[in-house]
């Protein structure tokens, strides 16, 4: 059972739990990105059976009429495997997201696996046009020519800073660095995307930034943060018009994605510490 200071940011441990969770955001008018937990398999029939899990969670938001979609990463469908099967259960994953009219976010990891993640986001892209987005890290030396490769494709992204600890030869690794980088990555995509934009930062002056960007360029975008880190402006957001979204990540596996969150964030860990003594 998930203790109930990790249930602020993970949302249960079954399907159901985390559906409701989203139903409840969708009443206050707030979307979301529904991930189940797991990571870096070394066999396959682990992968296959969270692909299946994937397929099946499309389907119970089409039925349900949810206003979410579904974000995987690529080490838990088999990206470290080889052999195709990253890329056979991502397809499965889209054609299912085809299927139900679910949008299918792919998460991002470490700088090893970009080439390949992105090879097979075009691809499914392309079967399934604004129908497929993927993270991209403004911390990567890169991203500036990944982010021009995707503008020709139907490809939404979500740009994020960065959470993954990379050498300096591949990513900025001061703080000052990668914000610059943000904003500069968030002006081409406002520049060169004309639709499927969004804002993965908690980062008030970044949401403000994109705000300005908006009323330069009118590229439509939504903004995404996670469970647990400012829900309250997440639904102020959204009251004042703008598309939000929240990622909300569940199952059996939330103690890693847990601690993350509150290593991460000084003010989960002072959160955390306000619950634990009841002040």
């Amino acid at each position: 059972m998930i203790p109930p200071i990790a249930n602020n940011f993970v949302a249960g441990e079954s399907a159901d739990g985390a559906l409701d969770h989203v139903a409840d955001r969708n009443a206050r008018g707030v979307g979301g990105i529904v991930n189940l937990l797991g990571e870096h398999y070394d066999e396959r029939p682990p992968a296959d059976a969270d692909a299946d899990v994937y397929c099946d969670l499309v389907e119970k938001i089409d039925a349900r009429g949810l206003d979410a979609s579904v974000s995987v990463k690529p080490s838990q469908i088999g990206i470290d495997l080889g052999d195709g099967v990253f890329e056979d259960n991502l397809e499965r994953i889209v054609d299912a997201g085809k299927d139900h009219e679910v949008f299918v976010w792919v998460d991002m990891e470490d700088h090893t696996t970009t080439d390949v993640t992105l090879d097979a986001v075009v691809e499914n892209a392309r079967r399934y046009p604004n129908g497929v987005g993927v993270a991209i890290q403004a911390n990567l030396r890169r991203t500036e020519g990944d982010l021009r490769r995707l503008a020709s494709e139907p490809v939404h992204v979500r740009l994020v800073k960065g959470a993954y600890d990379e050498p300096a030869e591949v990513a900025y690794t001061d703080k000052a660095d990668v914000n610059a980088a943000y904003k500069d990555d968030l002006e081409l995509l406002f520049r060169e995307f004309d639709d499927g934009v969004a804002v993965g930062s908690h980062d008030p002056e970044m949401i403000d930034y994109a705000t300005d960007l908006y009323e330069e360029y009118g590229t439509p975008f939504e903004i995404q943060m996670l469970m647990g880190v400012r829900d309250e402006a997440q639904e102020e957001l959204a009251a004042e018009g703008y598309e939000v979204n929240q990622y909300v990540p569940y199952g059996g596996k939330w103690f890693l994605y847990f601690w993350r969150r509150i290593r991460e964030r000084k003010q989960n860990a002072l959160f955390a510490l306000r619950a634990v003594l009841g002040v």
